[in-house]
């Protein structure tokens, strides 16, 4: 990233991506688009344990939403779940374990849940990973990659039909500010060469998803495709992976709920 770049970003994400930019574009805001009951929908959301998908899923189960969350940890994703049933009263919401970054358990899944449920109205590709150090899964994959792209990719290509049967689908993928200063490449995307840097190999992963839904919209076009920055927020995924920015801006960043 050059330095102009980065100042450029920054400068941008001050103005744009903080809570106070939130609560300032919150005041346009439609107050009964906000209010909408979702009664009768059915979401899939992928790490609704913490962070912000959390905080999407207790916010669907308020608005009398079905859940389906998907994630990688099971005491996590049962307290989590505990925890939204507890606070909203809908019952409606249930827990799947998966590891996104297992490309065929994926597949798997995917053709699992359509067998057992007949519909799906909103699919939030929201499960991310950001490794300090290079890994790989037991495919041989590269593991961020895997889980970003490739496991995103399939998830979504396996449910198509299935969010196809279902009145107003949806697939909603969320990406980062990081992709602002990506370029896509597509030559190193096992990042086998060079220096491994977690946060630019997320960053190109951001960018991967944003072309990627270009490209499901073109395919599927009775899906609306959607591919969204959330800002700067306070997750446990920053504060592991990015802990000295968390340690300065984290009086400047979104609650998840934002």
């Amino acid at each position: 990233m050059s330095l102009y770049r980065n100042s450029a970003w920054f400068l941008k994400g001050l103005t744009e991506f903080t809570r106070s930019a939130f609560l300032s574009a919150s005041k346009s805001f439609v107050e009964k688009d906000l209010e909408a009951s979702l009664a009768g929908r059915s979401f899939m959301i992928t790490g609704a344990n913490s962070g912000i998908g959390k905080a999407t899923a207790m916010n669907i189960a308020k608005k009398g939403g079905t859940i389906h969350m998907v994630c990688r940890n099971k005491d996590k994703a049962e307290e989590a779940r505990a925890e939204i049933v507890k606070e909203t009263g809908n019952k409606e919401v249930f827990v799947h374990i998966l590891d996104l970054s297992e490309t065929k358990k994926v597949w798997e899944f995917a053709e699992g849940f359509k067998r057992k449920y007949k519909t799906l109205n909103v699919l939030i590709n929201n499960a991310g990973a950001i490794l300090s150090e290079r890994e790989v899964n037991t495919e041989g994959l590269e593991k961020s990659f895997a889980t970003n792209v490739l496991g995103v990719y399939i998830l979504t290509k396996s449910l198509i039909p299935l969010l196809e049967k279902s009145p107003d689908p949806r697939v909603i993928t969320v990406s980062s500010g990081g992709m602002l200063v990506q370029k896509l490449r597509t030559g190193n995307l096992q990042s086998e060469r060079g220096h491994f840097d977690g946060t630019m190999v997320y960053a190109q992963h951001k960018r991967q998803q944003v072309v990627m839904t270009e490209q499901l919209a073109t395919t599927h076009t009775n899906i609306h495709f959607s591919v969204m920055h959330p800002g700067w927020v306070d997750t446990p995924a920053v504060a592991n992976a990015m802990p000295d920015f968390h340690r300065s801006m984290k009086e400047s960043l979104r609650a998840p709920e934002q």
